[in-house]
């Protein structure tokens, strides 16, 4: 498995992540391994974005999909 270092955080954020890790009972490798792993499995509004733009079939305008989901919601 690959090896990442970082180098030069500042001190203030280093101690803030000290104690979130211990906070949740974990080391700070530990709390930063799986704050890596959620991040890299959460897409960005870009690869989002390419994905459907890659689709075929939709139908409706970026403007008509608005107003119905805003009819929808204020149905609720």
């Amino acid at each position: 498995m690959p090896n990442i270092q970082i180098k030069d955080v500042p001190e203030d954020t280093h101690a803030v992540l000290r104690q979130r890790a211990s906070a949740a009972h974990q080391s700070l490798q530990e709390y930063l391994r799986s704050r890596l792993i959620a991040e890299a499995a959460q897409p960005t509004v870009d690869e989002v974005l390419a994905r459907a733009g890659g689709r075929a079939g939709g139908s409706l305008s970026l403007a008509d999909a608005t107003s119905a989901l805003r009819f929808d919601r204020a149905r609720h």
